[in-house]
């Protein structure tokens, strides 16, 4: 009898744990720090109720903009935006998930916005916004960057005399074959594509080394669909999403909508593109307008139907992320300093407003852990 209570008690208490370990996540939250943030924040999201909690910060680093995390999740990295030229290691602890610095090495260039690890956990490419150009860097077992072994330069320009004046890498987006890598290009409109090898490191172009995009469109995000047959490109610019047929290392237009209702006179200023993880519904956020737009995507064609708009709360939606429940959404609204959290329906796609937000000095990234 003692004995079977002692076994009821232990499957409790793994009942337990297994409920505890599906009901929240980690929210690790990038930040400019020209203002007041101290560097990477990190709370405790409760996907039953909506509610983030503080645990720590990561504090030292400047600017510590976009981030990525590695596929074992044992580190994270951090691009010094804006102006900087590093990129931070950190580790993550298998029991806090805090962080802690490892190491910083150049970018091989200026201002990097984005980066992202390859599936094996051994190579990270940054792209560099200022000078136009993308890096590949190795990560050493611990976990630390070493110096960039290749350089690729991007030339020429785009319509646009201001923003288009040059290259201009926006984003790094590796394939789920961990092969095709496709940067997008804002400042010479073109999506660059490469062949990437993981045991060396090396990026070589693409038999297509280029999908070119609307003149003047500045294309900046990009995001595959979970089925792996369709991608969406957003462009900054013209404020506009492109869906492609994706196949064979090769992107294929099939249509592109707009991200701004009929009639908007305003900046265009499109930012960020995510998919809902059921692969229904896309979203896109549209700075100056201030919003999310909404689209459901078709199944049989990945086509893109118009939904809605939803307002963000606060200015500036440079990034934002779908939960991996796919229950709540959470916009980082850099120029309000807030992370303003949504629930949503997963059989509209609508978002509805919590009245919840997270109050942190210019986010600019969230990942989930």
């Amino acid at each position: 009898m003692k004995t079977r209570s002692i076994f009821l008690i232990f499957l409790m208490s793994l009942s337990l744990c297994s409920h505890g370990q599906t009901t929240g996540f980690y929210l690790y939250v990038g930040t400019y720090t020209t203002k007041g943030s101290e560097g990477i924040y990190m709370y405790r999201f409760d996907t039953r109720t909506g509610d983030a909690t503080p645990v720590s910060i990561a504090k030292g680093i400047k600017n510590p903009s976009f981030l990525a995390i590695s596929p074992n999740q044992r580190y994270l990295y951090a691009a010094q935006g804006i102006d900087g030229e590093l990129v931070h290691a950190f580790a993550i602890d298998p029991q806090t998930r805090q962080l802690t610095l490892l190491n910083s090495e150049s970018s091989a260039g200026v201002g990097p916005p984005h980066l992202e690890v390859d599936k094996t956990g051994n190579w990270v490419i940054v792209g560099n916004y200022r000078t136009g150009n993308l890096s590949v860097l190795p990560i050493r077992p611990d976990g630390s960057v070493g110096k960039a072994i290749q350089t690729i330069q991007h030339e020429g320009t785009g319509p646009d005399p201001e923003r288009q004046e040059r290259a201009h890498v926006h984003s790094i987006n590796i394939a789920p074959n961990n092969r095709d890598v496709f940067v997008p290009d804002l400042g010479i409109d073109k999506i660059m594509a490469y062949t990437f090898n993981d045991k060396t490191g090396q990026l070589a172009p693409a038999v297509s080394p280029f999908i070119a995009t609307q003149p003047g469109s500045g294309p900046r995000h990009f995001t595959f669909h979970p089925n792996g047959r369709w991608a969406y490109v957003i462009q900054e610019l013209s404020s506009t999403i492109t869906g492609y047929l994706y196949q064979n290392g090769t992107l294929k237009p099939f249509q592109t909508v707009n991200t701004l209702p009929d009639g908007y006179t305003g900046r265009k200023w499109s930012a960020d593109v995510h998919i809902s993880p059921d692969g229904r519904f896309l979203y896109g956020s549209n700075r100056a307008h201030e919003s999310l737009v909404i689209f459901r995507i078709d199944p049989k064609t990945g086509k893109l139907s118009y939904v809605g708009h939803q307002d963000v709360m606060g200015k500036t939606p440079r990034n934002f992320l779908i939960d991996p429940t796919g229950r709540w959404v959470l916009v980082a609204n850099q120029d309000t300093d807030n992370i303003v959290i949504f629930a949503r329906d997963p059989d509209s796609g609508k978002l509805t407003p919590t009245g919840k937000e997270i109050i942190v000095s210019m986010p600019v990234c969230l990942k989930a852990l």
